[in-house]
């Protein structure tokens, strides 16, 4: 083949590359950034926001770690302290602090808890571990007991370990609903999310646990099917799986699938990629089970039914109620935050913890 010059090569004609300077310059500059822009594609834009309120530093600073923040429906504030063990109340004014719920083995108080939830209904549960048993407690909004069942974990689980890691055993993350039913996963390989009453009965189970590759070890494939219940306020189900690829699924009221999205995005990237295809395992009281960590933090669904998935890395993706991503959010405060917990206020606004802050998001 004959060599032609790179004008030729790039369609330019050459009586235009024998005229003034600017001319070719400006042709090149064209076609370079039609290339450019051909080769690659644009990414979604970061919506950073700040702060416009939240709980003040004098209470903030009151709490050893600040687990979930919450609005009931006469404007207070909750907090639950999951390393104090105690559930507190803030005033609408955010000037004064109430212990509502202690630290304590007995009915009416909580004792190693991993989970609370505020129930729309002005009552809010929690899941604790006080002695060799799990228990679900509900109270009213004032700390007022209400109900409490408890739940024996298969012999030889092990303990949950915290967040970041999905070690099973018993009842994980919940939430409720309107007619006090508790949701919550069982890991016992039946079902993906079971349906409990009020004293603790399984009333339904909810979908098959995904597919894996690691089937043959019953830990590892559970351990990958981690996630969390939630509740959309037209009733609606969601689960979001927090470990291994992160996905999630949507659901009728009463339990049909409707579809489900794997949770992709260029900030993800780095951590799919790094996923390993054998996992570590770690020693707990003298057995071996597979060190999970998670890639979804926390998640929560506003009043527009669009679900919000914070990741393993400091920034949350937006999903529409029909499963379309439609925003990528990053939170600051002080610093960058990487949210441990997400709830929708009554006049739309986002509270986040770690720090109690309040962020308008439209």
């Amino acid at each position: 083949m004959s060599w032609k010059p790179f004008w030729i090569r790039l369609g330019i004609r050459k009586s235009k590359v024998q005229g003034p300077r600017s001319k070719v310059l400006k042709t090149l500059g064209l076609v370079l950034v039609a290339l450019t822009t051909t080769a690659v594609p644009a990414r979604t834009a970061v919506d950073v926001l700040s702060p416009i309120g939240g709980l003040p530093p004098q209470l903030v600073g009151r709490f050893r770690e600040a687990a979930a923040f919450v609005e009931t429906a006469d404007g207070r504030y909750l907090v639950f302290d999951r390393r104090a063990q105690a559930v507190f109340s803030v005033d609408a004014k955010k000037t004064a602090l109430t212990k509502l719920i202690q630290i304590g083995p007995s009915d009416g108080e909580i004792l190693q808890p991993e989970a609370f939830v505020l129930a729309p209904d002005r009552t809010f549960s929690i899941l604790d571990n006080p002695g060799n048993y799990q228990r679900v407690q509900t109270f009213y909004d004032n700390g007022t007991p209400l109900s409490v069942f408890r739940r024996w974990p298969a012999a030889g689980d092990a303990p949950r370990l915290s967040i970041d890691t999905s070690i099973l055993s018993g009842l994980g993350p919940i939430a409720t609903t309107m007619g006090r039913d508790v949701l919550a996963q069982v890991p016992d390989g039946v079902a993906l999310l079971s349906r409990f009453s009020a004293d603790g009965r399984i009333t339904q189970q909810i979908d098959q646990l995904r597919a894996t590759g690691h089937e043959r070890d019953a830990r590892l494939h559970q351990a990958l099917n981690a996630g969390m219940p939630l509740v959309a306020p037209d009733g609606s189900l969601y689960f979001v799986f927090t470990a291994g690829i992160p996905m999630f699924r949507k659901y009728t009221p009463d339990g049909a699938l409707l579809f489900e999205r794997h949770i992709e995005g260029p900030e993800l990237d780095g951590t799919i990629q790094s996923l390993p295809t054998e996992w570590p395992t770690r020693r707990v009281e003298a057995r071996e089970f597979p060190n999970v960590t998670s890639t979804v933090r926390t998640a929560a669904v506003d009043g527009r039914g669009r679900i919000w998935i914070s990741l393993a890395v400091p920034f949350t993706y937006v999903y529409d109620a029909a499963g379309n991503k439609v925003r990528t959010v990053q939170f600051r405060g002080a610093g960058v935050i990487s949210p441990g917990s997400l709830f929708f206020a009554r006049d739309g606004h986002l509270l986040v913890t770690p720090g109690c802050y309040e962020f308008a998001v439209n």
